[in-house]
């Protein structure tokens, strides 16, 4: 069931969606969750899709908050609210809100969606697009307990890095770690099946691709060795490489779906590492609302480091990694860089 408001209020909004629940007859739904997305028109189609379907893993009420731009100056001093509520088969296990915000309302969207939020419920905030600076501090991100960035969709994806690092605030995620935890997966559990020192180890995969850095950082954080990024064609990571006192071990995925595990003294194995659409990703961070203290430790851990060749070195001076990289970064050339030196130990 659809049903569409013209400058509404968010008090008419609840009664909406009470009514709507009524009418299909089911007066009461078990949602887990408020999930806030902030987007533009663009991309609203794409990210309801998504959050429809995680919502078949975690019910919850979706808030699409699309702040339309006034071209004229009159327009912009008029404060309109348009919404579209949809329960049922059109909002797939829970209910969805479609909010536009014209005018100056759209500069105070928190007062919108504040009496919007199931109450005693956890709240999360999801920018597709576009994420400012500090989500935290942010009028929307404030209301959350968890906060979804990706730094993947940015313009520039490794300069957007390193403002996630800066900005880090616990309960702070972003979908280009999430993307990488099959992989993380693997390479614990390979070396679960060797134990042995890792000595080195090289990340591949495209140029910017923030994933590829985080991996490449994540490394290099939990096993105190250099970490060598070097680039490839793609799609997204496509190998990596550890050495270790007893060998190699080589995690390769050429296509983008099907990879290859390949250790000492052991059988070549094929390995299921498809690439993951976003509603996956939004799933996965869905099951989680503490904060990831691993994602923070690995995304600060380069923070002073990151440069657009994807350099990465070992062991940081103690208190680097909590400052930020304030010079501008260099174009990635299309050659393999330098392995990264080991910094002094601690």
């Amino acid at each position: 069931m659809k049903i569409d408001l013209t400058e509404t209020t968010s008090s008419k909004i609840n009664q909406a969606l009470v009514s709507a629940r009524r009418a299909i007859g089911t007066p009461a739904i078990g949602m887990v969750l408020t999930l806030v997305i902030v987007t533009d028109e663009e991309n609203a189609y794409d990210a309801l899709k998504s959050a429809g379907d995680a919502s078949r893993e975690h019910p919850s009420r979706i808030i699409a908050v699309i702040k339309r731009v006034s071209r004229s100056p009159r327009a912009r001093r008029d404060a309109r609210l348009d919404a579209e509520v949809r329960v049922g088969s059109d909002a797939g296990t829970g209910e969805t809100v479609v909010l536009r915000l014209h005018g100056e309302l759209a500069n105070h969207a928190q007062s919108v969606v504040l009496p919007l939020l199931l109450p005693d419920a956890p709240v999360v905030v999801w920018w597709p697009e576009d994420a400012p600076a500090d989500p935290a501090k942010d009028p929307l991100g404030a209301l959350a307990q968890r906060r979804i960035t990706d730094t993947y969709s940015a313009e520039h994806p490794i300069e957007e890095l390193a403002v996630r690092a800066a900005t880090y605030s616990p309960g702070s995620t972003d979908l280009a770690w999430t993307r990488i935890t099959p992989w993380r997966s693997m390479l614990a559990a390979a070396l679960d099946q060797q134990p042995a020192e890792v000595i080195a180890a090289t990340v591949e995969g495209e140029s910017d691709n923030p994933s590829c850095e985080l991996l490449a950082m994540w490394l290099a954080d939990r096993l105190g060795v250099p970490v060598e990024r070097t680039l490839s064609q793609g799609p997204g990571l496509t190998a990596v490489r550890m050495e270790t006192k007893n060998g190699v071990i080589v995690l390769d995925r050429a296509d983008g779906s099907l990879a290859t595990l390949s250790m000492q003294n052991q059988p070549d194995r094929a390995v299921a590492l498809k690439r993951r659409d976003t509603s996956e990703l939004l799933a996965e961070e869905l099951r989680r609302l503490d904060p990831d203290n691993t994602y923070a430790s690995a995304v600060k851990f380069g923070v002073d480091k990151l440069h657009a060749g994807g350099e990465v070195t070992a062991k940081p001076v103690e208190g680097a990694a909590d400052k930020a990289d304030k010079t501008p970064e260099a174009k990635a050339p299309a050659a393999k860089k330098t392995p990264a030196k080991k910094a002094a130990s601690k």
